[in-house]
């Protein structure tokens, strides 16, 4: 799937007003944020050279082209690693479609967790695995096997927007990570399936899509509103598996002595007990 250079460019510039880089805005704009021949010129580059860039018609660009670009537009790391990344793609045939495997060793840590509700991501935010836990947290064990995908629920489900009392704030998360790995894979087929149907089927989605935000998923807080032990506040951490740089261990982390920590315990004795027989 590509990633659109030019869009990315076009959505960052609108949100930058001459007055925040010190020019006058004369004249009337026909649309709003910076031109691109002010960004041309506080980025210290031609007109034409810009313009060619973010029409992707440009050359190979140099990090310190991108690096003044990046300053000028206000970029954070994120998305200035972003933009580094969707300027020179790399040019890789698209691999074959393949099931995404747990190695034995990352699932014996995440299944040790068991007083923390955690689970594994890989590539496109699908669920690969999760802990007692976090199943009786998220109820991945419930979804289809096809549509255990971050993206998909929050979009698709419509129990989500109950799940999620901040709905608005995970689903803006969860299209920037998403925007994020799609800079980082430029041909990845099952992506543009993904969010050709996302896009299809959903007008937040579409939306969202459309902003162009990139944001890295690292850490942070999530409310979710359980059916059976109420509203949780889940602060949580994600790190990365060295060996396997498509996944991500995430945890949640309940703060100590909280009415969520008791909730959750409660959740994790109920979790561990046996199942009836029969």
């Amino acid at each position: 799937m590509e990633a659109d250079l030019g869009d990315f460019l076009r959505s960052r510039r609108a949100r930058i007003q001459p007055e925040d880089v010190g020019l006058q805005a004369y004249g009337r704009r026909r649309v709003p944020g910076l031109r691109r021949e002010e960004v041309a010129q506080l980025a210290g580059v031609s007109v034409d050279y810009y313009i060619r860039l973010e029409q992707g018609r440009g050359p190979s660009v140099s990090d310190a082209v991108l690096d003044a670009i990046a300053r000028v537009l206000r970029l954070d790391e994120t998305e200035h690693t972003y933009l580094r990344t969707v300027a020179r793609p790399k040019s890789r045939a698209s691999a074959p479609a393949s099931s995404q495997r747990v190695r034995p060793g990352l699932r014996l840590v995440l299944d040790s967790l068991a007083g923390a509700p955690a689970f594994i991501l890989g590539r496109r935010m699908d669920v690969l695995a999760w802990n007692a836990l976090g199943d009786a947290v998220v109820g991945f064990s419930r979804m289809p096997a096809a549509e255990r995908n971050m993206p998909r629920q929050v979009f698709l489900e419509p129990a989500a927007r109950e799940l999620y009392p901040d709905w608005a704030a995970v689903a803006a998360e969860t299209v920037a990570y998403l925007r994020l790995d799609a800079g980082l894979h430029p041909n990845d087929r099952q992506l543009a399936t993904l969010v050709g149907e996302l896009s299809l089927k959903s007008e937040d989605f579409r939306r969202l899509w459309a902003d162009h935000q990139v944001k890295s998923k690292t850490c942070g807080v999530k409310r979710v509103n359980h059916a059976v032990a109420g509203e949780l506040v889940l602060p949580y951490e994600t790190l990365g598996a060295a060996g396997d740089p498509g996944q991500s261990l995430v945890v949640y982390t309940p703060e100590p002595g909280s009415e969520t920590a008791e909730r959750v315990a409660l959740l994790a004795s109920w979790a561990a007990a046996p199942a009836p027989a029969g």
